[in-house]
């Protein structure tokens, strides 16, 4: 597969902390700040300066850090949000408007023509003050792509940085997202980034196939937390970039230890089942499996658990099979007989089909008493 250039803008600190009920401390904040920019991402939006007094704070500590990663914060299309961001220091601003005409019917109600000369002015006045900008779409995905290439040419005219396309209410399906990026690159002066939520579960899938479109930014968040259903998830994005797109100056041993830190400072627990990340992301039970996974990891890992900071392991249930089960107390230094090891399986299986949870300290149970049982 073709290599695409990219780039990554996480926005966990950002549109992460809009997920209900969460709110990251400036010291949680610098925290995550570090981990990303140590994993390599190029650009962290540290949030949104007009929320408040504390906001504006955290950001420009978050700047005062000198990262080797560029620091980015959010800005409406009002004088004193980039008068905000001057203040804090950081490298580029992110202006957005809503460009749908639901939404500017029904949030402005201004006409289209009346919305992108109010954006273009204060495009214009962070440019002559020396921001870098991004010139955002809000509800791209259900705006009028005349209007949205309107927008995006205009802007960079003005000399917006980047053109923003954002799938706000995750509406979008990858075949969509693929043909909507091929469309707008045809005229676009500047690089487009693309932010996707997920709704529709598709964030991920979409944010990956817009870099193969052509998009150069992703917006990402660290567990795909976000508002609602949440964003885009890094890690998830990132794997997928170095298995498919030969991406390979991010340092993904990371993630696995970043996804934790974002869970214990959010309070948003990681799904037993989340690709990359989840508990059991690199966990086998099935009796088929593990002997193949015995003979060769690649049978039933696409990638290797320490690619990502984590590390396999064989688990034992109902779906236990009995090489598994021996290569498991072979690790754990028991030698059994065929017997015993026949007797232990059927153990097993019997407490795993009444949801009986084969721990440890359980299995060390089983085995003792088997043996018990035949001297």
């Amino acid at each position: 597969m073709k290599s695409f250039p990219i780039e990554i803008c996480d926005v966990t600190l950002r549109d992460g902390e809009q997920t209900p009920g969460v709110s990251f401390t400036c010291k949680e904040k610098q925290d995550i700040a570090q981990s990303l920019s140590d994993i390599g991402i190029e650009i962290i939006e540290a949030g949104f300066p007009s929320v408040s007094t504390e906001e504006k704070k955290t950001i420009k500590a978050i700047v005062e850090m000198e990262l080797p990663s560029r620091i980015c914060c959010l800005a409406r299309c009002v004088q004193s949000d980039i008068d905000a961001a001057l203040d804090c220091g950081v490298d580029l601003v992110s202006i957005f408007f809503a460009t749908s005409d639901l939404h500017i019917r029904v949030k402005y109600h201004k006409t289209r023509e009346q919305m992108l000369d109010t954006a273009l002015s204060m495009l214009d006045y962070a440019v002559d003050h020396g921001l870098s900008v991004r010139f955002s779409a809000e509800d791209a995905s259900r705006t009028d792509i005349g209007f949205l290439k309107q927008m995006y040419r205009e802007g960079a005219e003005r000399g917006a940085a980047y053109s923003s396309f954002a799938d706000t209410i995750g509406c979008m399906t990858p075949i969509m997202m693929y043909d909507v990026v091929r469309e707008i690159k045809k005229d676009l002066k500047n690089p487009l980034c693309v932010h996707c939520h997920n709704d529709l579960g598709f964030a991920s899938a979409n944010t990956f196939t817009a870099s193969q479109a052509g998009a150069f930014q992703l917006h990402t968040t660290v567990n795909g937390i976000g508002e609602r259903c949440g964003n885009a998830s890094l890690e998830e994005v990132l794997v997928a970039l170095r298995m498919h797109n030969k991406t390979d100056r991010y340092d993904l041993t990371e993630l696995t230890k970043l996804s934790k830190l974002v869970e214990q400072y959010s309070g948003v627990l990681v799904a037993k089942t989340k690709p990359v990340v989840g508990e059991h992301a690199f966990v086998h039970e099935s009796g088929i499996h593990i002997a193949a996974l015995i003979k060769d990891p690649q049978t039933y890992e696409y990638y290797p658990p320490e690619m990502v900071g984590a590390k396999q392991k064989l688990m034992l249930g109902k779906h236990t099979g009995r090489k598994g089960l021996e290569h498991i107390l072979t690790t754990l230094g028991y030698t059994c007989s065929n017997e015993q090891t026949d007797e232990i399986l059927e153990k097993i299986k019997a407490a795993a089909e009444a949801k009986q949870s084969i721990t440890a300290e359980y299995l060390s149970e089983i085995i003792a008493e088997t043996r018990s049982s035949a001297s």
